[in-house]
């Protein structure tokens, strides 16, 4: 092996970076440079497979590690303090004693780094040496090897259920239609399986698959971190160029499923693959309690500065006044003393290393371990555990905590956030005619009703097996007991392990006039071709991306692994049925009391008239019947992996009327029809769903009428325009199908229109080339395939549309109105239709009756600009009128996406903003997703507020990312949200406590203690400073150096830390209850400007206190300068623990413990010092001065004055405010102290006088006075001094 010289290595260093920065690369395979070395392999510049996350070396961990604390302005301004100390004219200590603080807090941080990047290390070595099997030209077989030696240009072959350890290039699989399925769960958290599709003919693969017959050149884009983008083209040696996509690759990190094995060419490998990219590490966000310490922090270098240069100029004038050079003034060697002005000098540098502790060091680290403390209860609270999913809250972003309670601004998502995303089929219409599926309604209804030993009306099990539908009497089911139908309601309540599976999604029961409309189409043979009806039921089977599987593989929700396991093509094993003409038997249903039906939830058909039941016994009653599905036991196990819950409903509702998806192959689609017939459709393309188009389409062979048929669906605005020109039959049909689109989103259901066309020959094979030539380009390939999708989706015959149903999750109305009552304004963005979304807006109670509502669907920026003037104009005249001082109008703003993206231009974006927030709620519809961020962004700059984002799906990463506070939600639309937020939840209830309760207190626990850190260190430094004033500002110390560092670190660090994470103004149940003491911490919040400095002139009144009194009292004696610092030091501690003891709101048994342990701790630590220590700071002698001190009655005497006189005016003020003008978190306290029920009672009251009251307080609203206003039976005895403590 040759050394390369340095110059070598540089330019091959050089080209491939060049390599590697190109936007195009040039793969070919490895295997015929098999065994050169490394200089000769052609695919030498691109990385290989080996990771390393670790982020140090063993030889380099310390320098670097000291590089990166040294990031932290503290650390530098602390160690340059400690070498500053080291110089003989400025040093105010021992130099060695300043290096100990420092070196203990940049060690212990040292060691939690070290840990850390061990872990990492041993993760990395695990993860490298994990087996793969890669091709041997050598070998002629795929030999077992190390994923840290894949590399780019390799072939490796996935087996079943093994990870995928590299970005590969699908070239063939196990599979006879060349498709796998991957889980991506590990990326993106979706756990639904994912289809890719091989890349046939580029190599022999009959009668085994042969990667040497790779001849090909690959040419792709340099990597990104789009999971979901991918482009690149094969160049056959004939110069044949052959276009893959996303649908092509297989992402390391995702799990084979389903297939028995894969062989894949490696594309990109280690920290090049697309899950590498997306590894960003911990997200940093900087707390707006964080940015205000910043600023403190400033001051009180401001403040040490000052101080300093009061020193300086102290001894510059106390040595100009001296009339002789004193004898303690020592000189130098050659007998020379220093000016005056040159000793100012060097004094000034001396102050900064006495007064140092002014920038308290510790405060970072405390801060860190509160918040460390704080997220622990936080994900401990059983109230946030979802018992459905078995899951908790997940605290992503440690440094934020605080900021959950000084919310003002919520941005939500309405579908999987606000709803359950549990999509229910309800109606449809076909042809102008809406069927409005009464009887799925009423079974419906029974799911929705609270648990309870009522009768319910429908059996939701499935009869024994039959032959086909039928319509049975309830009352023949002998399992028609009340207790299996309620046993059976549970189930259809409780999720199902399975995805989108749960019996309330999957159990359809059939509209019975559809069902005969349909029976009748079938029936005749001459519209079976081309019936609507049957149309309309395959485009509801074909039109999607759904993947079948069987029972014994399906995938598992988020909360879950998925099955592993084999699984054999569903269509061979299926069994034929019985044909059409056989298939419907109707039976007669007995009639229920009448009382059931007054009872029961039946929605209302306002589309058709009644149907006159013809069937005997009908008259006295409603007739309750069940409808099953025919028990075909094979059909039974087939499960559908459905990407969207959307196409899983749809997919339910035509299986339920006998249109079975049996089998889906990228080339072939196979759907039962309810006469038993399997029609097998040759897929020619499919035109996948995109935000831009708002819609999917499948083109399809018939294979009867050998017709190309392009099913389309999507949004109704995106279908219509696209009709073709319409006769007057056709003009009807698509006016009522539009008629009941609006009755279903005003019912707040989701709407999707089908479409069908016949494309002739011709036209599909001049489009085809289009769309090849789209597929195989690189550049600017999502428009062009765009283009082409356009292109084919024109001229469509409207079938018919479909109104599903997204249920409210539970508990969310009382949590937006208690967010509300909490000063927080909600907003909705949603992408759907304006009348769904009012509709849910009504239901959730984001909207009220009351309500002004104002409906922004503007046309043109002209009208968009008349309303908001209008609107501002008239909210500003409501405001300026005297009569309504104090009060704000119920406004809410409903705007669609169009005028949304107007309201949002430059020159409009300021009078939206400030229509918007005189609104109680906003609501978006058809909002993008790049329109849910700017908004977020637009008003958290222009109106500085905190904002939160909630969201649970990949369509709400952007909004979450913009908002101060991201919150996903782990729900059936895949983790991405949850995996770009900085706090994941399971139900949107869980946001009440988690803002009303666990914020309030982290805000406030961490901005007292951080108040009361600022104080102790000016309250303990100050004595230093005040001792100058005696001893000619020269810089020395009554206290030893050793004491005073055990001071900061051992006895005063911990009660702190303690009241930080443990302290609670207000209980649960109060902050809960009374959601306007939420209101305390928004805005400036407790931690303000006044608060902070009139702490600080706390600390320099008691600093003056501590410090004269037992100067005076020891004035005129005999005692050394250590036995004055003594009684000092404890007084100090006294008065810094006494005042954390007013401070703290909730005292338990720990807080007693570290108080008291605290104190034993100084005297045990004090007089060991002082008996053993003799010689530790010479030339100081503190040996046994403690001792000889607490002998003294003198000592005793000093310490309780000087404390009690040193609290006294904070005492004082606490007891005055509190009495006077108890704030609303003082009588919330008060209150606590009751027992629950007097408690609870006086809540109810205050709520009554808040709902009582019709003009709504724009501040926090002051209840009724407990003393006068309430009967005095619930109130015994009035507030006490005590009592407000």
């Amino acid at each position: 092996m040759t050394l390369k010289s340095p110059l070598d290595r540089v330019r091959g260093a050089l080209r491939g970076q060049r390599a590697r920065e190109k936007d195009l690369r040039n793969l070919v395979s490895n295997l015929p440079y098999e065994g050169l070395g490394k200089a000769k392999q052609p695919n030498r510049y691109f990385p290989d497979n080996a990771i390393k996350t670790t982020k140090y070396t063993l030889l380099l961990f310390i320098p670097m590690n000291l590089f990166e604390q040294f990031h932290r302005l503290a650390n530098i301004y602390f160690v340059g303090l400690a070498i500053l100390n080291f110089v003989p004219e400025v040093n105010s200590f021992q130099p060695e004693l300043a290096l100990i603080p420092v070196c203990v807090i940049l060690s212990l941080s040292a060691l939690k780094d070290a840990w850390e990047d061990f872990r990492r290390y041993q993760s990395d070595r695990k993860l490298n040496n994990t087996p793969c099997f890669i091709y041997s030209r050598k070998d002629k077989r795929f030999t077992e090897s190390r994923w840290k030696d894949v590399g780019v240009g390799d072939f490796v072959k996935v087996v079943c259920n093994e990870i995928i350890p590299a970005d590969l290039l699908l070239l063939h699989t196990s599979d006879p239609n060349g498709v796998c399925h991957i889980d991506t769960s590990n990326l993106d958290g979706e756990t639904n399986l994912k289809q890719r599709r091989a890349m046939s003919g580029l190599c022999i693969s009959d009668p085994e698959f042969e990667p040497e017959s790779f001849n090909s050149v690959l040419v792709c884009e340099k990597p990104d971190n789009n999971l979901n983008h991918f482009k690149c083209y094969v160049e056959k040696p004939d110069k044949a160029k052959v276009g893959a996509g996303i649908e092509s690759l297989l992402l390391r990190g995702c799990k084979m499923r389903n297939t028995d094995h894969a062989v894949g060419f490696v594309v990109y490998a280690g920290h090049e693959t697309k899950s590498m990219l997306n590894d960003n590490g911990p997200r940093y966000k900087r707390s707006k309690l964080e940015r205000k310490l910043n600023i403190d922090v400033i001051f009180c270098v401001i403040l040490l500065l000052s101080m300093c240069l009061v020193g300086a100029l102290g001894h510059f004038l106390w040595l100009q006044a001296l009339p002789s050079v004193p004898p303690y003034l020592v000189p130098d060697s050659n007998g020379h003393l220093d000016s005056p002005s040159l000793s100012g000098f060097y004094t000034f540098f001396t102050m900064i290393i006495l007064l140092q502790v002014l920038i308290p060091i510790s405060l970072y680290i405390s801060i860190e371990l509160v918040k460390i403390g704080q997220i622990y209860f936080i994900t401990n609270d059983i109230d946030l555990h979802d018992d459905e999913t078995d899951r908790h809250v997940q605290c992503k972003a440690l440094n934020i905590t605080e900021d959950l309670g000084q919310i003002e601004y919520i941005f939500s998502d309405k579908t999987g956030t606000l709803t359950e995303n549990k999509m229910v089929f309800r109606r449809c219409s076909i042809m102008g005619t809406e069927y409005p599926h009464k009887e799925n309604a009423i079974r419906l209804a029974v799911h929705a009703e609270p648990e309870s030993g009522e009768e319910v009306i429908f059996n939701k099990q499935p009869q024994p097996p039959q032959t086909g539908w039928s319509l049975d009497t309830e009352g023949t089911d002998p399992d028609d007991t009340p207790r299996h139908r309620l046993k059976s309601k549970v189930k259809g309540n409780a999720q199902s392990d399975v995805a989108f599976s749960s019996p309330l999604e999957t159990e359809v029961i059939p509209d019975r006039k559809l069902l005969q409309q349909t029976s009748r189409a079938g029936s005749s043979r001459g519209s079976r071709k081309t019936d609507p009806y049957l149309d309309f039921f395959l485009g509801l089977a074909i039109c999607n991306t759904v993947v079948v599987s069987m029972a014994t593989a399906q995938r598992q929700r988020v909360s879950g692994f998925p099955h592993s396991g084999q699984e054999n093509n569903s269509q061979d094993t299926l069994t034929e049925s019985v044909s059409l003409r056989h298939i419907f038997t109707f039976s007669r249903c007995k009639p229920r009391n009448r009382t059931i039906l007054e009872d029961s939830v039946v929605e209302e058909d306002y589309f058709n008239p009644p149907v006159t039941k013809e069937e005997a016994g009908d008259t006295n009653g409603l007739q309750m019947c069940s409808l099953h599905a025919p028990s075909d036991k094979t059909s039974d196990n087939l499960s559908y992996e459905a990407e969207s819950p959307d196409e899983a409903a749809l997919v339910y509702a035509a299986k339920a009327y006998g249109f079975t998806l049996l089998d889906r192959t990228p080339d072939s689609v196979t759907v039962r029809l309810p006469s038993g017939e399997d029609l097998v459709f040759e897929v020619l393309d499919t035109l996948n769903f995109d935000s831009n188009r708002k819609r999917m389409s499948v083109l399809v062979r018939h294979p009867i009428t050998k017709e190309n048929v392009l099913y389309s669906k999507g949004a109704d605005y995106a279908i219509m325009e696209l009709l073709e020109h319409l006769s007057g039959k056709q003009k009807n049909m698509a006016a009522c199908t539009q008629h009941h689109l609006n009755c279903y989103a005003k019912d707040g259901l989701r709407t999707l229109c089908f479409t069908k066309k016949i494309v002739s020959d011709k036209a599909y094979e001049s489009w085809s080339v289009n769309r090849q030539r789209a597929l195989a380009a690189i550049d600017n390939r999502e428009e062009l395939v765009m283009d082409t999708a356009v292109q084919l989706e024109t001229g469509l015959s409207l079938l018919g549309a479909t109104g599903i149903e997204d249920r409210l999750q539970e508990s969310v109305p009382d949590t937006i109105v208690a967010l509300r009552e909490a000063g927080i304004q909600v907003w909705v963005l949603t992408g759907d239709k304006l009348e769904t979304a009012v509709n849910i807006g009504y239901a959730c109670r984001l909207l009220e009756e009351e309500d002004l509502l104002i409906n922004m669907s503007c046309k043109n920026k002209l009208e968009c600009t008349s309303i908001l003037d209008c609107t501002l104009e008239e909210v500003r005249r409501y405001s300026e009128d005297p009569r309504n001082v104090d009060t704000t109008q119920d406004i809410s703003l409903v705007i669609d996406g169009r005028s949304l993206t107007m309201a949002l231009s430059s020159d409009l974006q300021d009078r939206f903003v400030d229509l918007a927030k005189r609104c109680r709620s906003v609501l978006c519809c058809r909002a993008t997703p790049s329109q849910k961020s700017r908004v977020v962004k637009v008003v958290r700059d222009k109106l500085k507020v905190l904002t939160l984002a909630v969201g649970d799906g990949a369509n709400d990463v952007n909004m979450i990312q913009a908002a101060d506070i991201g919150i996903g939600l782990s729900g059936q639309d895949g983790m991405q949200a949850v995996m770009a937020s900085d706090f994941a939840i399971s139900r949107f209830k869980h946001l009440k406590k988690l803002l009303l309760v666990h914020g309030h207190w982290c805000y406030t626990r961490l901005a007292n203690m951080i108040i009361f850190f600022f104080y102790k260190n000016v309250a303990y430094v100050n004595l230093l400073f005040w001792y100058q004033f005696l001893c000619g500002f020269s810089g020395t110390a009554m206290i030893d150096y050793w004491l005073m560092i055990f001071f900061n670190l051992f006895f005063t660090s911990v009660p702190p830390i303690m009241f930080g994470i443990m302290d609670k103004d207000v209980s649960a149940e109060m902050l809960l209850g009374v959601p306007e003491l939420y209101r305390t911490g928004q805005g400036a919040g407790v931690y303000t400007f006044s608060t902070f400095w009139i702490s600080m002139l706390d600390a320099f009144y008691q600093s003056l206190v501590c410090f004269f009194i037992p100067y005076l009292a020891y004035q005129d004696s005999d005692i050394d300068v250590f036995t004055f610092g003594t009684p000092l030091n404890t007084i100090s501690l006294f008065t810094i623990l006494l005042h954390l003891s007013i401070e703290i709101k909730a005292w338990t048994v720990v807080h007693w413990v570290i108080m008291l342990g605290s104190v034993a701790l100084y005297f045990i630590v004090t007089l060991a010092y002082s008996a053993i220590c003799v010689t530790c700071n010479p030339p100081s002698n503190p040996y046994w001065i403690l001792q000889s001190q607490m002998a003294d009655p003198m000592f005793y005497l000093i310490c309780i004055i000087t404390t009690v006189v040193a609290l006294m005016p904070r005492y004082m003020f606490h007891v005055l405010k509190n009495s006077i003008a108890p704030s609303p978190l003082v009588q919330a306290r008060h209150l606590d102290r009751l027992d629950p029920f007097t408690r609870d009672e006086w809540m109810k009251e205050w709520r009554s006088f808040r709902s009582a009251s019709r003009v709504k307080r724009s501040r926090l609203s002051t209840p009724p006075s407990p003393t006068l206003e309430t009967p005095a039976e619930i109130y015994p005895q009035s507030v006490t001094p005590s009592d407000v403590m």
